[in-house]
């Protein structure tokens, strides 16, 4: 593992350059107030009428559009979602990408997949912060900083690693450490982790959980406390140190019950099905599916949506949290 920190990383390359944050969302807001605090000349492009953008007027920016932002930067960061950033790109980024400047992403998607194919005189970089916008901002405050990811995708310049870790210092990511990788490692695996743990395994595990107590015969709010609400607390644990930490915060029970049930449950199958994923990922097979169904206006996206959401889970969750007071103001 090849990780950078401050004294690897250089804020004079940003001596008169500009950098343009295109999107004010939740790292769009971070990245670029980060930045200015950090002595950078930053400029926001963001279509007017928007939240967004009364929100960046709010935090002292004077936005522009996304050409003229594009037009005015040496760097330009395109914080939109995924399915947003190739048009913008088309039709607001490359008419006034000149040689020599730099292409900046947090997330590889489109660069990976051939969505947004760059000309070969600039710079393609990567710096993806390891948490939402907010992390990103509130850590810069304290002093402390969010560990990144930073990639070369395309190095012009012979400067765009300089460039990139620059990047990652002005937002603060140097004050904790950044890990070296590549557009494809990170794509592929942000890609997994959301389809077979973060987002997809554990909606399907609680669900499951949850429908397992309901058919029998269990009451549908126990079983939400069980199998829905109480995975806050074990996750925290996980994520403040772990295994070790989790296992020695649960009661025995709990720790006997993860080493003889956990294995039965998430099962040999399950890493196979795993697999399966992944390959879906490194072909290409997912992404090509999830451009047309962009293209196609999500029709099986929002019915599958709507499934979830329509889940009895959803109603006594709504129900339960309406009984607790400390959830009301998130």
């Amino acid at each position: 593992m090849e990780v950078y920190y401050e004294q690897n990383c250089d804020l004079s390359v940003f001596d008169n350059k500009v950098v343009a944050i295109i999107g004010y969302g939740s790292q769009g807001h971070a990245h670029a107030q980060n930045l200015r605090d950090s002595g950078v000349n930053v400029i926001i492009g963001q279509r007017p009428g928007s939240k967004n953008y009364d929100l960046a007027k709010k935090h002292g920016f004077e936005p522009v559009s996304a050409e003229e932002a594009a037009k005015q930067a040496d760097l330009i960061q395109i914080l939109v979602p995924d399915q947003v950033q190739p048009n913008i790109y088309t039709q607001a980024v490359l008419p006034n990408l000149t040689a020599d400047k730099t292409l900046v992403f947090s997330h590889g998607f489109n660069i990976h997949f051939s969505q947004i194919e760059p000309p070969e005189d600039v710079d393609v970089i990567m710096i993806a912060p390891k948490g939402p916008g907010h992390l990103v901002r509130r850590e810069f405050e304290r002093g402390v900083g969010v560990p990144s990811l930073v990639a070369v995708e395309q190095d012009h310049s012979g400067k765009a690693l300089d460039r990139a870790l620059a990047y990652a210092k002005g937002i603060g990511s140097a004050r904790a450490g950044i890990i070296k990788t590549t557009f494809a490692e990170e794509t592929e695996t942000d890609l997994f982790g959301e389809q077979t743990v973060l987002c997809g395994g554990v909606s399907q595990l609680i669900k499951s959980g949850f429908e397992t107590l309901v058919e029998a015969g269990y009451q549908p709010e126990i079983a939400f406390f069980e199998c829905m609400h109480e995975v806050k607390l074990i996750v925290d644990l996980l994520y403040e140190g772990g295994f070790k930490r989790m296992h020695y915060s649960v009661s025995d029970t709990a720790e006997y019950g993860d080493y003889i049930s956990g294995s039965r449950v998430i099962d040999s199958r399950v890493k196979e099905n795993m697999k399966n994923v992944l390959q879906e990922i490194q072909d290409g097979s997912f992404a090509k599916d999830w451009i047309l169904e962009n293209k196609a206006d999500l029709p099986s996206f929002k019915a599958m949506r709507k499934n979830a959401h329509d889940h009895m889970i959803e109603e006594i969750g709504d129900k339960l949290r309406a009984m607790m007071p400390w959830l009301q103001n998130n």
